[in-house]
């Protein structure tokens, strides 16, 4: 009978929590401007379509595919980020329970020694005891509400910053292929120029022997061979390095770095023009915005925890107990009590009032934190489809001079062994020429790196990997 009417009481309590205090959060609206579609992207490669969340699979190469997922099985920024999540999550199911009654029970035996009440003599007595204790917060102004608000809020933002490792991890293992990619490029780059090179000084060598070249030609030509030799060395140590990175990225020590990527020479690259999408879509995709609004709510929920210490707390309270000199007796005799208790910490006012002020400048600190995120995530896009535009029009650029100095080294080259010209004009012409295919191999490392930053900007990749 005693527990029905407890049962009663709390569910009528809960019918009572119907208003909390502080205020509704409402989503900040993005601005026209922010919405609208990309300044950069109005010339160039560039679709205004949605881009897919697995952009690595645009470059359609199955050793990227392989790297990247291996990435997120492994990597442990990601696992840190999961391990983040988790506990917020575990956090936002204490915070859950605050709706629940809180129970106790307690049983205790023990052997009393005290004075008989009427001859005063000392006995020894058995005595037994078993209760159980229940009590409800009734939420009327909703600071248990409030408090489940800011947890899920929490875990919300907790998300997002899983997201935003993938979208990172993604990119950087993109990046750290690519980069290796290029730097076996432009070793191969460098090598056949040494290979041309080696063949110029051993004709002059040849020539002087010969008495019909001078020692100050084969001086030149070894000076550009061994200038040619010395770009060698920087570039296998950011080979090395890429390699390094992968690895880590994808969860192995250096050592055990992927040997199957070590040997790419082909620079990733999408060809066909980029789905960008606009600025709406953008901001509503990428982790780190959503981090932010979600921090933000969290903050102004806080607002209502605050708040609601300026109210009293009512409780609604219930126990059963029972005591007996035998324990086969618990039972036959009990005692109850029911009823509400007001806790109301009313000479604090000002302290709650403060920690309303503490909790509305952190309310405001976070809007200012989400209007400044949003504001970095246009400008990095923007930056990115200009810089990845840009980088296109100058490999073009070089592509073309590439292709006259090839031009002018052969010509040049025919002219000195036909005995018209001179052979500095032919160090000069293969000293442009291999100063411009070393550029033009920069610069495809270049495009690759403007083109996943852009990827990364846009926010994509933290999808596909939930999938």
């Amino acid at each position: 009978m005693i527990p029905s009417r407890l049962a009663a009481l709390f569910a009528g309590a809960a019918l009572l929590s119907a208003c909390a205090a502080g205020p509704d959060y409402q989503v900040p609206a993005a601005g026209a401007a922010e919405a609208g579609p990309f300044v950069a992207a109005t010339e160039g490669p560039f679709t205004a379509a949605q881009g897919p969340d697995d952009w690595w699979r645009l470059y359609d190469d199955p050793l990227l595919d392989d790297l990247v997922a291996q990435a997120f099985a492994a990597n442990r920024d990601i696992a840190v980020a999961a391990a983040n999540l988790a506990q917020v999550r575990a956090a936002l199911g204490e915070a859950r329970v605050g709706f629940l009654p809180v129970t106790t029970m307690t049983a205790g035996a023990a052997r009393v020694r005290q004075p008989d009440p009427v001859t005063g003599a000392y006995g020894e007595d058995d005595s037994f005891q078993a209760g159980f204790e229940a009590a409800y917060e009734v939420d009327l102004f909703g600071r248990v509400r409030r408090s489940v608000e800011a947890a899920r809020a929490d875990a919300g933002a907790a998300q997002a910053l899983l997201d935003s490792a993938r979208v990172t991890v993604a990119a950087e293992t993109a990046r750290a292929y690519a980069d290796l990619c290029a730097a076996n490029l432009q070793i191969a780059t460098a090598r056949q120029t040494l290979d041309l090179q080696q063949e110029s000084a051993d004709l002059t060598g040849r020539q002087f022997e010969l008495g019909r070249g001078a020692g100050l030609d084969v001086a030149r030509a070894q000076t550009e061979l061994e200038a040619t030799r010395a770009t060698l060395p920087p570039l296998e140590a950011q080979r090395d390095s890429a390699l390094f990175r992968l690895a880590v990225l994808t969860g192995r020590p250096p050592a055990e770095a992927p040997i199957a990527a070590a040997a790419c020479q082909v620079v990733p690259e999408v060809t066909e023009a980029i789905p960008v999408g606009d600025g709406a879509a953008l901001l509503a995709r990428r982790p780190d915005v959503r981090a932010a609004e979600r921090r933000l709510a969290a903050a102004t929920a806080r607002i209502g925890v605050a708040t609601a210490s300026l109210y009293p707390r009512v409780t609604l309270g219930g126990s059963i107990s029972s005591q007996a000199a035998d324990a086969s007796n618990l039972g036959d005799d009990y005692q109850f009590n029911v009823g509400p208790l007001i806790s109301w910490s009313f000479p604090n006012i000002l302290a709650a009032r403060a920690r309303i002020s503490q909790a509305g400048a952190g309310a405001e600190a976070a809007l200012a934190s989400f209007e400044q995120v949003n504001l970095t995530a246009l400008q990095e896009t923007e930056v990115a489809l200009t810089q990845y535009a840009k980088a296109l029009d100058r490999r073009t650029a070089l592509q073309r001079a590439r292709d006259q100095g090839e031009r002018a080294a052969r010509l040049s080259r025919m002219r000195y062994e036909a005995g018209v010209d001179s052979f500095l004009g032919v160090l000069d012409a293969e000293r442009t020429l291999a100063g411009l295919q070393a550029q033009l191999a920069q610069s495809q490392a270049q495009v690759a790196d403007a083109q996943i930053s852009l990827f990364k900007s846009l926010g994509g990749g933290w999808a596909q990997a939930e999938r």
